[in-house]
């Protein structure tokens, strides 16, 4: 039985969540699925935006299920929606975030460290007005996600770039003398270093270049989303979060789109490629993955949703997916 649990989020996190569930217990898995309060929609009900027993059902679930979170209403509160989502990362400890993009020019994999650098560091404002963040790294963070990029690269086409900015700055430094080190235990992947600038323009130019591409929470915020407009938008992209064990976080990378929440039109495309993730990663299910995702494939060409230039609805599209994976079978 896996068990998982569903934080539906805001604006259109509910909708997207509702098909990728759908989806889900129509496949061959058996799964047990319970829904949490998350995100803005916590904050106004409970204050906060991770409530204690949400928190509890995630550390017991074998994966987590998470739709997009922020409503306009909170917009410079002083308590938001993402503060939930920072705190959830870290109380799973999932250090590594994969972002696939993939396209008729585009094939590659961000392994994104995820608790650590400048969303993590101390930060502040001073008297005189000024303010700070710092980016932060011990060898001990960057192995392990090092570690990670190197086994799945193995299982792809043998290449990881590590991107920092090691001309300017000593967290760059550390993280390239770690990855070093750590690319001495995988000696049939390739390795190469690349700044993050040259990184971002050859992302754009030449992305079938890219293998894995390994780096950390900053830079690979940034370019997992220029790598996301190659192939077709944040609206189609997907995203694991995974630690050391269980559970994993499963998310789409879009936001809330409060402007078309409640009718019926969103994409769940990504949320239903972070499905196929959640089933490669956390069910141990590839062969179901590989089907999933080209039923999705097949659905935005089929059934284009309207942010596709087509006229189908949320659920029209969930359904032709399904359709798609049962003629597949027969």
């Amino acid at each position: 039985m896996l068990r998982v649990a569903c934080l539906p989020g805001d604006g259109i996190g509910p909708e997207v969540t509702a098909a990728a569930i759908e989806v889900l217990h129509a496949l061959p898995v058996d799964v047990e699925v319970e829904e949490h309060s998350f995100g803005g929609g916590a904050i106004l009900a409970e204050g906060t935006p991770l409530p204690d027993r949400t928190l509890a059902a995630c550390k017991a679930a074998d994966a987590v299920i998470l739709g997009a979170v922020g409503l306009p209403e909170l917009e410079g509160a002083q308590v938001r929606p993402e503060q939930g989502l920072i705190a959830l990362r870290r109380a799973l400890d999932v250090y590594a975030n994969l972002r696939p993009a993939t396209g008729p020019s585009i094939d590659l994999l961000i392994v994104r460290e995820l608790v650590g650098g400048l969303y993590y560091g101390a930060s502040g404002r001073r008297p005189d007005g000024s303010a700070y963040d710092t980016c932060d790294y011990t060898p001990a963070a960057i192995e392990r996600v090092a570690r990670r990029a190197f086994e799945l690269a193995g299982a792809r086409r043998a290449h990881v770039t590590s991107v920092d900015k090691a001309n300017v700055l000593e967290t760059s430094r550390l993280w390239r003398e770690t990855v070093v080190r750590v690319a001495v235990d995988y000696p049939n992947v390739e390795l190469e270093h690349m700044l993050v600038d040259t990184a971002g323009l050859n992302v754009v130019q030449q992305p079938g270049r890219f293998d894995v591409i390994l780096t950390e929470n900053t830079f690979g915020d940034i370019l997992s989303d220029v790598a996301a407009g190659m192939c077709g938008g944040l609206g189609l992209a997907a995203s694991a979060s995974l630690g050391d064990g269980r559970p994993g976080i499963f998310e789409p990378v879009h936001g809330s789109a409060p402007d078309i929440a409640g009718q019926g039109i969103a994409n769940p495309a990504a949320m239903l490629r972070s499905v196929a993730l959640l089933l490669r990663h956390a069910a141990d299910e590839p062969a179901l993955a590989t089907s999933l995702e080209r039923a999705i494939d097949h659905a935005l060409v089929a059934t284009p949703t309207t942010d596709q230039g087509g006229t189908a609805t949320t659920a029209q599209f969930a359904e032709s997916v399904l359709d798609e994976m049962l003629n597949a079978v027969r």
